[in-house]
């Protein structure tokens, strides 16, 4: 299974690269596939590439969403 999730903007480096924070925890990802990103904008990480911006309000209401699958139980 593959997942994309919202990631925020932190730092934009050389070479289109940036790092963003994930619930916390930053990672360098390339920004290489995505045009006008700027700092505190979100993007849709999967695999270390922004695939896309994102919405600060969808970007929101999908971390509440994976928020609440955290304390939810796997069947």
């Amino acid at each position: 299974m593959c997942l994309a999730i919202p990631a925020r903007v932190v730092e934009l480096r050389d070479g289109d690269l940036a790092v963003v924070d994930l619930a916390g925890v930053r990672k360098e990802i390339s920004l290489a596939l995505v045009e006008d990103v700027a700092l505190d904008d979100y993007v849709i990480v999967h695999v270390g590439f922004a695939l896309s911006k994102l919405d600060p309000e969808e970007a929101a209401r999908t971390l509440a969403l994976f928020a609440e699958l955290d304390g939810s139980t796997a069947p």
